[in-house]
């Protein structure tokens, strides 16, 4: 299957839709009979660079050879000048008595830079040429700038989770450039989804905590961090997938369930959590409201201060209602983020602030400027350091 198919009640992001060199052909179905495809995400950079790397902006040794090309364009044009002026009386010959052409260096060469090289190959058994692919495919899953994510294409609504978005890799981008805010924590991630933000996280964190709800969407989750077992086994970082329902108040301990806690799990979670993380969870209003509950109800069970980092696309859409462009979710997103910081009288205070996005991109993928990253900080107030019981009221 290469070809993606499109209907009136589907959506696809812009990742799949727009990754380069993609060919989009299906690796498998899944448990429930949808098209499973199979990308690898480059790794640009892992907050190695020097500060010049920012967004936009070229490296040091860009720069350089940038610098480089013009010096050599303008020795050319000196060279051709002054060859000119000798080629009035008499042509241009060599040391052996051949005329002498000056070559131009090659117009654009600076644009094709980042470009990966290309070397030619000769074909001359298939049989060859298909272990070599075998073997490039081993390789590539052992590289250590590779993330291979296994996910859906074109999916309705409900099924959106199955796919990878911009927001995945805005805050994955935040987690390369900060990854020292990250060492050694406890991180819990709410509608995981594919799973790409926890495997990055893991990188740098002890312990991630992968959280989503449905088993085919898990298993998913699942098989991705095992595809991506070398970039956690060189850091240590540990990776588990759970159920996490918005809906309910209680996490899933039974013991029958692919997915649930145990009872160490669970203590672990509320005693040693320290980061929240949310990509582009807040695309419908119900879904916000169980969200915004399920972080005050588990900020509040937590022992330790806790900061909750939020990305989200700020998507604009004609409404009949409004009979213009509007961004009915994103303005319903703010409203509950207000309301949060709001409460006053509950065992936890929390502050919004907005996070600048103009760290380096590690990714590629296209950052436009409706692509946002909040900061909560949850703080235990003073009574509930002293025991206090009240849990206070819940953000409706």
């Amino acid at each position: 299957m290469d070809r993606i198919v499109f209907h009136h009640d589907t959506v696809l992001s812009d990742i799949h839709l727009l990754l380069p060199n993609a060919q989009h052909l299906m690796a498998r179905l899944n448990r429930v009979g949808q098209p499973v495809f199979t990308s690898k995400f480059k790794i640009l950079w892992k907050g190695k660079a020097t500060d010049t790397c920012e967004r936009g902006s070229a490296s040091v040794k860009e720069e350089d050879y940038v610098s480089s090309l013009h010096e050599e364009e303008e020795e050319y044009a000196s060279r051709v000048e002054a060859d000119e002026e000798e080629a009035v009386d008499k042509p241009v010959l060599d040391d052996d008595g051949d005329l002498k052409v000056l070559r131009r260096p090659k117009e654009g060469f600076s644009e094709c830079k980042s470009r990966a090289e290309i070397f030619p190959i000769i074909l001359s058994q298939s049989s060859a040429i298909q272990e070599h692919a075998c073997d490039n495919e081993e390789d590539e899953s052992n590289q250590q700038d590779i993330i291979r994510i296994e996910h859906t294409m074109a999916t309705s609504l409900q099924d959106v989770g199955k796919q990878v978005w911009r927001g995945a890799f805005l805050l994955a981008d935040y987690i390369y450039s900060h990854a020292s805010v990250f060492r050694n924590a406890t991180v819990l991630e709410l509608g995981a989804g594919t799973g790409l933000t926890s495997i990055i996280m893991a990188t740098t964190a002890k312990m991630v905590y992968s959280t989503d709800v449905g088993e085919d969407l898990l298993s998913m989750c699942q098989r991705n961090t095992t595809l991506n077992r070398h970039l956690l086994a060189s850091e240590g970082g540990e990776l588990r997938v759970r159920q996490l329902d918005w809906l309910k108040d209680d996490l899933c301990t039974e013991a029958d369930e692919e997915f649930g806690w145990t009872e160490d799990e669970v203590a672990d979670l509320y005693d040693n959590t320290s980061v929240i993380i949310a990509a582009d969870v807040c695309y419908d209003d119900d879904l916000t409201d169980g969200f915004f509950r399920t972080v005050y109800r588990l900020c509040n069970s937590m022992t330790k201060p806790c900061t909750i980092y939020l990305s989200l696309e700020k998507r604009m859409n004609f409404t009949l209602r409004h009979m213009d462009v509007s961004c009915d979710a994103y303005d319903y997103f703010r409203h509950c983020l207000c309301q949060l910081q709001a409460i006053v009288d509950g065992p936890h205070r929390f502050h919004v602030e907005p996070l600048a996005t103009s760290f380096p991109q590690c990714l590629q993928y296209e950052r436009i400027e409706h692509l946002e990253l909040w900061k909560v900080t949850s703080t235990p107030t003073v009574e509930h350091l002293h025991g206090g019981q009240d849990k206070g009221p819940t953000p409706t």
